[in-house]
């Protein structure tokens, strides 16, 4: 019998909110592949989550923190290496939220006290879990922490706004971090872009439906699948991706090196 991809590895998971949550079906896949997960998400997002359930069918702890709070990711390291005996060998960085995008303000009229909290939620959270974690030596050596991006961190995605910018400091942090972290400790650090997804952050973005149906039509593959993309992290968390680190990696059917499809030109006519 072969052996489960994550046998004997120990991670934590920030971000899972419900069942259409990537964080959500990343959780169930480690566990599947044999991993011991901690789960954590903020107060405010466990309350309208149901982070709990998940915990119970992973037989995972729940440990809250606000992931913008530095002594809220000390504590949560720290308990999490107590409840797994020892250093986590993985961690999922799953956190975006914008009040200017809820707010439906344009990107040439930011709030921008709410473009701060924007970056500190979805981009600077990323650097104070690496670096909390880096201070505590509490990844293992050829440990995998993966963050989820967009592509529009590399285009112009109108209705995105500054969640675009977010995306493109997340993406610098990994390889930034990465290079420190690869030398000191031979800890991986990789963003994932991922196709637009049908999950509630997702659906909170004006136009994400059109966009969807774009991106399926364009993409060679189609758009990928919340699980294909649960199954593309688990690999990257596991020993078959040693080699990897500080890169942003599209899993999106094909769509950022498509130009147009058939099926796109078709509504123009000749």
């Amino acid at each position: 019998m072969a052996k489960a991809l994550l046998e004997g590895k120990k991670g934590i998971i920030f971000g899972a909110l419900d069942e259409k949550s990537l964080a959500w079906k990343t959780a169930m896949r480690a566990h599947e592949e044999g991993a011991q997960i901690v789960l954590t998400n903020a107060p405010v997002a466990m309350r309208l989550g149901k982070i709990n359930e998940l915990a119970e069918i992973c037989g995972a702890e729940v440990i809250p923190a606000d992931a913008t709070n530095v002594e809220d990711i000390e504590n949560l390291f720290t308990k999490a290496m107590e409840i797994v005996g020892g250093k986590v060998d993985f961690v999922l960085h799953s956190i975006g939220m914008s009040p200017n995008v809820r707010k439906d303000f344009p990107y040439t009229d930011l709030n921008h006290d709410f473009f701060l909290k924007t970056l500190d939620i979805s981009a600077l959270s990323f650097h104070k879990i690496l670096q909390t974690a880096y201070k505590q030596d509490a990844i293992s050596e050829w440990g995998s922490v993966v963050a989820l991006s967009y592509i529009a961190a590399q285009r112009t995605m109108p209705g995105y706004k500054d969640m675009a910018d977010a995306k493109a400091m997340l993406e610098s942090i990994a390889r930034s971090f990465g290079y420190y972290y690869g030398k000191e400790k031979k800890v991986r650090v990789n963003t994932i872009s991922q196709s637009p997804t049908l999950t509630t952050a997702g659906a909170g973005i004006k136009g994400f439906n059109s966009f969807y149906h774009y991106a399926n039509d364009i993409a060679p593959l189609g758009n990928a699948s919340a699980d294909s993309c649960a199954d593309y992290i688990v690999m990257l968390f596991s020993d078959m991706c040693k080699m990897v680190t500080m890169q942003n990696l599209y899993h999106d059917g094909g769509f950022s090196y498509a130009l147009s499809s058939e099926e796109a030109l078709a509504h123009y006519g000749d």
